[in-house]
């Protein structure tokens, strides 16, 4: 029975938060600013490094995907992943999915590949990011597109998340909503990273007023008060671990609380100090420090 479980231990305690490594908190030297984004480390390495950090989700970048597939097959990245209790698998990345031009066949190239894999492996979700040169578009070309997307995913059992972020043409939190209410899909949703939330300028109190069902993902870092060079060099080479920087991170987290999100809660790092560091201690830091900011008791 309940209460003779509970009998002489308090109250019950409440699930420990899960945590997501995205794709760049595994990658070792490996940056969204370099012509080859693939990692130079094994699959299973990082995988391991993620599991034994305490991670119970993993994120994966399309450009890795097929040398993951080539070393072990689908089957095998699925038990690898099961073999790591990782629960939650995220992948990330189809260039120019809005794209009916010159650029569509490469795009439907890879989102083939990445639906292949979210269905054999299945992905808690797929993220997509938006035109990162802020060059003119479409809005209702967008939407569709968006909706088209994320009834493919929803097809393989995934939800689909944009990540908005400053410099790109979905700027803001208010933004990527707009986008994604206008798109109308169940499945779509926002991917809310706190680094575009403080860098563009969005309240921590908004993300208490964002619809559960819209949050497909969460995910957590820091930086320096000061931005130093442009937004998107500051954010890949001069992140910072949660709790070292000057986000005010605890207000965010409880404001997504009171949303309803209770996790993933990813984490992404990117940083030349973090790309640094041998895999298995860079994953252990990103995770402590995430677990500090989301329980600062004493205990946690």
């Amino acid at each position: 029975m309940i209460s003779d479980a509970l009998e002489g231990h308090g109250a019950v305690t409440a699930p420990a938060d899960e945590l997501l490594a995205t794709c760049w908190t595994t990658a070792g030297d490996a940056a969204p600013d370099r012509g080859d984004l693939r990692s130079p480390l094994s699959l299973r390495e990082r995988i391991e490094a993620a599991s034994a950090a305490g991670f119970r989700g993993f994120g994966l970048l399309s450009d890795d995907l097929p040398a993951a597939v080539a070393a072990y097959g689908l089957s095998g990245i699925r038990a690898m992943l099961d073999d790591n209790a990782m629960v939650h698998l995220e992948l990330e990345g189809i260039p120019y999915w809005w794209d009916d031009g010159a650029q569509r066949q490469e795009s439907d190239r890879v989102r083939h590949g990445l639906l292949q894999a979210a269905e054999a492996l299945g992905a808690r979700h797929i993220k997509v990011t938006p035109d990162g040169d802020d060059g003119p578009w479409d809005r209702g070309l967008w939407a569709a597109r968006f909706a088209e997307l994320a009834a493919q995913a929803e097809g393989v059992g995934a939800r689909l998340g944009i990540e908005f972020f400053p410099w790109s043409n979905v700027k803001t939190l208010s933004d990527g909503l707009q986008l994604v209410e206008e798109a109308g899909h169940e499945a779509g949703g926002v991917v809310i990273d706190t680094w575009h939330i403080a860098r563009g300028g969005t309240p921590p109190s908004a993300l208490s007023t964002v619809p559960l069902h819209r949050i497909v993902g969460v995910e957590l870092d820091d930086a320096d008060e000061h931005v130093e060079g442009t937004l998107f060099q500051d954010t890949v080479h001069r992140r910072r671990y949660c709790g070292e920087g000057s986000f005010h991170l605890a207000a965010m987290i409880s404001a997504l609380r009171t949303a309803g999100w209770t996790g993933p809660w990813g984490v992404e790092i990117l940083a030349d100090e973090h790309r640094a560091l041998p895999v298995d201690a860079a994953v252990a830091r990103a995770a402590a420090g995430a677990r500090a900011v989301l329980d600062p008791s004493p205990s946690g």
